[in-house]
């Protein structure tokens, strides 16, 4: 079950030759479940520190991260990365290229017993329309198919949260409108509380619900 987000008034720094160096100050956002955001901005505004941030990746110098009743990071507080119930889908689709695109759905799948794995690998196959080429490895697939299989891989363990790190980036334009307005659909089916970090602000108002623009800082 997906939970809403709340990012409070968070402050990003990190050690540089004359102190500190802050990426993000005062940064708020909020989603409520089930909801698709936007983080929109040049590279160096500190988006994709947001969504390590959340993640867990990097921890927070002011402000308050929560996800659902669960607090996950603040000055005082830092759940560990594996404990966050939330997903990550990366520019690169990271796809293990010796196994199945099958396999690789049901890679995080290995705490259900096997007829579980294969009935979750199936639906998350075809929610993204795949159904069809679960035997195929990622060599065989387009470009597209490697995303939705991506994206398949990432919401199979049902995240309460799931991240997009500019994973249109390196898709050609038509290609990536479609893929777009695809990937948009299919987490709305799934009724899936997710951001999506994009410099491409057609790409973000097609996305979103909400969309929030961050002005350049010297690094992200």
């Amino acid at each position: 079950m997906t939970a809403s987000l709340h990012i409070e008034g968070i402050r990003l720094a990190y050690p540089g030759r004359c102190g500190l160096h802050v990426v993000v100050d005062d940064f708020s956002f909020a989603l409520a479940a089930g909801q698709l955001g936007c983080l929109l901005g040049p590279s160096g505004c500190g988006k994709t520190s947001v969504l390590r941030a959340v993640a867990g990746f990097e921890r927070v110098r002011a402000g308050r991260i929560r996800l659902g009743e669960t607090l996950l990071s603040s000055p005082s507080v830092h759940v560990q990365p594996e404990r966050r119930r939330v997903g990550m889908m990366f520019q690169e689709y990271a796809l293990f290229p010796h196994l199945s695109a099958q396999d690789n759905v049901a890679f995080g799948l290995r705490r259900l017993a096997p007829a579980q794995r294969r009935a979750r690998t199936q639906e998350m196959l075809a929610l993204v329309g795949l159904a069809d080429v679960g035997p195929r490895f990622p060599h065989e697939l387009s470009g597209g198919q490697q995303q939705r299989i991506a994206l398949a891989r990432a919401l199979a363990p049902a995240p309460d949260l799931l991240l997009l790190d500019e994973p249109f980036s390196n898709l050609d334009g038509s290609t990536r409108e479609r893929l777009v307005r695809e990937v948009s659909a299919i987490l709305r089916a799934a009724g899936q509380t997710a951001i999506l970090v994009t410099h491409n602000e057609a790409e973000a108002e097609v996305f979103g619900d909400s969309l929030r623009r961050m002005a350049s800082a010297s690094a992200a």
